[in-house]
């Protein structure tokens, strides 16, 4: 073990994402070594996935009070107003910022910067610059190309963050609490390697994961919420969990969306007929007009909510959206990303409905971070989906996240450099001489099934508080039994991932048992009233009691 001088120290960001790169390309420029750390390959985060664009208050007919309206609109009463305002005032810059890094957003001559913007629900005016209907996937190649390019920033694939280096372990229990690095599992060594660092960003994204049903990748397993709390950080809002009405039911392809626009198109959705098919209903009954005078064109809240209900009040795994009444050639020339991906999995759509269900999509809350990605332990910052800053409130506006990531990552980026550099004291190795090899994988399988299956069906996206309270004891069983098999077995990335899992959705259920009220994702059959007054669900660790 040796002291690190402040000017060998590294930034390590755990996360690959657009918020990660964000972070570690600023810091680079500014002559920063940054380690990145991307647990699966390096392609594989949630960004890359993201469809829409990134929101940036651009026009002529647009502005900053219209941009924070629409967000406070959308997030119900709990956005932080200074928040969305700072965020909305600092898109212009974070559009052209990613222009420079060579993102190649859909072109238009009369646009503004010379770009196409795009309108999307809840935004009163064209704001959303894209790439095509694949944007996270070009903003993630660009960075991902400069970060590679950069002599200070060093990628390192498949490593995975085990926990954050506190006092605790450097056995300076009476010195001010600081993060000094992250232990990190070198998933194909399979040893864990002790990373010291003048600073750590947390940049892991959300906990979809959790969920049975999730449009989210494998990544999304809350990770940096789950070592942030287990360092002493507040957690917020984290009851508000986001779902996709309309997420492609089938055993090969579980995150694969299927978009609004085709129920904008016509497409509807029916129950299963279950031996109960007419002629008129060949495919089983429709049941949205029940729910909304709307029908299948209500928000996608409401639309996410009748699908839970029939689906639980019928005792059946998924419902039917049916387009086969539009004709093949509409559905070949307006949806054919649709139509390819769905005939390699046998569901020809012009000529049988689609099994879908609706899915975990998006983590409004998390680490309770400044406006500079400052979480409550000086040394670690926090970037992206894993945050909260209070800008999405209880709902969250579309297109908003990602910029969200580039100017807070911008932010972080300039507070870690201002920050007086530190010499980082000796940590010590990771410790496995009293653990062993595990010889039942199967138990972290069948505890990852069990989580996943009762978030599902207790805490979704109608809530009950009895639902809740049984939830809450299962959840307390299982992470007895994670914390066991953790104490006593090497560590594996299915392991740490189920660990973080256990932790989140203690962290959901807990805030959403505070909340007695519904209001935006959170729905509450005990409490269907929206309060008059309500304010963000903070969540603070109580004091360190045992091993965990």
């Amino acid at each position: 073990m040796q002291t690190l001088t402040a000017a060998e120290a590294p930034v390590v960001v755990v996360g690959a994402g657009l918020a990660g790169l964000t972070v570690a390309l600023h810091l680079a420029a500014q002559g920063q070594q940054v380690i990145v750390l991307a647990k699966r390959n390096l392609g594989e985060g949630a960004t890359a996935w993201a469809q829409g664009g990134i929101v940036g208050v651009l026009g002529s007919d647009d502005s900053v009070e219209s941009h924070v309206r629409d967000t406070q609109d959308a997030g119900a009463g709990l956005v932080d107003e200074q928040t969305a305002r700072f965020i909305a005032e600092h898109s212009p810059e974070a559009i052209e910022w990613l222009v420079a890094q060579g993102v190649p957003f859909s072109p238009d001559p009369s646009g503004p910067l010379g770009l196409h913007l795009t309108r999307e629900g809840g935004h009163a005016v064209r704001r959303i610059a894209h790439a095509a209907d694949a944007t996270g996937r070009a903003i993630h190649e660009a960075l991902l190309a400069r970060a590679k390019a950069h002599p200070k920033v060093t990628l390192k694939e498949r490593w995975m963050a085990v926990d954050l280096i506190t006092e605790r372990h450097l056995k300076r229990e009476d010195a001010p609490p600081r993060c000094h690095g992250v232990y990190a599992l070198d998933i194909d060594s399979q040893r864990v390697e002790t990373l010291p660092a003048r600073a750590v960003v947390l940049a892991t994204g959300g906990v979809g994961k959790t969920y049975r049903y999730t449009t989210n990748p494998d990544t999304a397993t809350g990770d940096g919420i789950a070592m942030a709390w287990r360092a002493g950080c507040r957690v917020a809002n984290m009851e508000f969990i986001q779902f996709h009405p309309t997420c492609l039911y089938h055993p090969q392809e579980r995150s694969f969306l299927i978009t609004e626009a085709l129920r904008g198109e016509g497409a509807v959705l029916r129950l299963p007929a279950n031996g109960n098919a007419t002629p008129e209903e060949p495919w089983g009954p429709r049941f949205m007009p029940a729910h909304d005078e709307r029908a299948e064109l209500a928000p996608r809240d409401i639309v996410a909510r009748a699908i839970d209900f029939e689906m639980k009040k019928h005792g059946v795994d998924h419902v039917w959206l049916d387009a086969t009444h539009l004709g093949e050639d509409f559905l070949k020339e307006h949806f054919p990303t649709i139509h390819a991906r769905c005939l390699t999995l046998g569901i020809d759509i012009a000529r049988q409905p689609i099994p879908v269900v609706p899915a975990a999509h998006y983590t409004c809350g998390g680490v309770v971070t400044d406006l500079e990605g400052r979480s409550d332990l000086p040394g670690l910052y926090a970037v992206g989906e894993a945050t909260y800053t209070g800008l999405h409130g209880a709902n969250r506006l579309a297109s908003n996240s990602l910029l969200e990531c580039v100017v807070i990552g911008r932010t972080c980026a300039g507070s870690i450099l201002r920050s007086e550099k530190q010499a980082v004291p000796p940590v010590p190795a990771w410790d496995e001489s009293l653990v062993e090899s595990a010889d039942e994988q199967v138990v972290i399988s069948h505890n990852w099934d069990e989580l996943r299956l009762l978030m599902w069906n207790y805490v979704g996206i109608v809530r009950t508080t009895k639902r809740l309270e049984r939830a809450l004891h299962r959840i307390e069983l299982l992470r007895s039994e994670i914390d066991d098999y953790y104490a006593n077995f090497r560590v594996t990335r299915d392991l740490l991932e189920l660990r973080n899992l256990v932790e989140c959705a203690e962290l959901i259920v807990r805030s959403a048992l505070v909340r007695h009220e519904s209001r935006g994702l959170h729905y509450s059959r005990d409490f269907p009233l929206t309060l008059p007054v309500s304010f963000p669900t903070v969540l603070t660790r109580p004091a360190r009691s045992g091993a965990h």
